[in-house]
């Protein structure tokens, strides 16, 4: 893997910005794997405020809560919409339908889309307990797009977007990680000491489910971009 230090979250997105225009503009990549939550904001303002045009790309997300539409205020496509695809408009934005009555269908079609699109450059953060999209602890590293139930860390975690805990989605649509794994480049974002063992988990242990990032061991071209905080445990500098 390779590690890149920054100051913070600033920093971090001006970083990840420039792998992606990089990507672009000498790998000719045409896809890109997106992310959401606090982590990815920086990179999304560095996007919007530059004078690329993404026009010609397409993005596909890597999950959404079960039973929000795209118009709730709390949903990953509204969240995409607000800070990204609004200002930077792509070929085509893909992010799983929350609303799905069918939820088999829903994995198939979203993996077809996956099939269809190959993802040239995926951006992803990290939970504090190693799991990337909601692939928690567990998720067989030969994943795909399936529904799952988030752990009781993750809902409390994402409690703080939401007005009450009661109110956080308990299932959500995830790309899975062999989905992830098939990116030809991965760009994981990472701030804080509260990230600082899924980082080491990820890095220095032990490959297993018990730490779903720990799967990108195995992956041939993935960038790290953390804080000193968020690399503060690992054991070689």
């Amino acid at each position: 893997m390779n590690i890149i230090l920054v100051n913070d979250q600033v920093s971090g997105g001006q970083k990840a910005f420039d792998l992606i225009r990089q990507g672009i503009e000498e790998n000719r990549a045409k896809v890109l794997g997106l992310a959401t939550g606090s982590t990815p904001i920086t990179l999304y303002q560095e996007m919007v405020k530059s004078d690329m045009d993404f026009s010609d790309l397409t993005a596909v997300n890597l999950d959404e809560y079960v039973g929000l539409s795209g118009t709730d205020i709390q949903s990953y496509r509204y969240f995409m919409n607000e800070n990204l695809f609004n200002d930077k408009p792509f070929k085509a934005s893909y992010v799983p339908d929350g609303t799905a009555t069918d939820a088999e269908a829903e994995c198939v079609r979203y993996d077809k889309i996956i099939e269809d699109n190959p993802i040239d450059i995926q951006i992803l953060g990290i939970g504090t307990n190693g799991h990337i999209g909601f692939n928690e602890p567990g998720t067989p590293f030969d994943s795909l797009t399936r529904r799952v139930d988030l752990v009781e860390s993750t809902i409390e975690s994402n409690k703080r977007f939401f007005d009450k805990k009661e109110d956080v989605p308990t299932e959500a649509y995830s790309m899975g990680i062999g989905s992830i794994m098939k990116a030809k480049q991965i760009i994981l974002i990472a701030y804080g000491e509260a990230k600082a063992d899924a980082i080491y988990g990820m890095i220095e242990g032990e490959q297993s489910t018990a730490c779903p990032a720990s799967a990108l061991q195995n992956h041939p071209n993935v960038y790290v971009i953390a804080d000193a905080e968020a690399l503060s445990k690992l054991t070689v500098k």
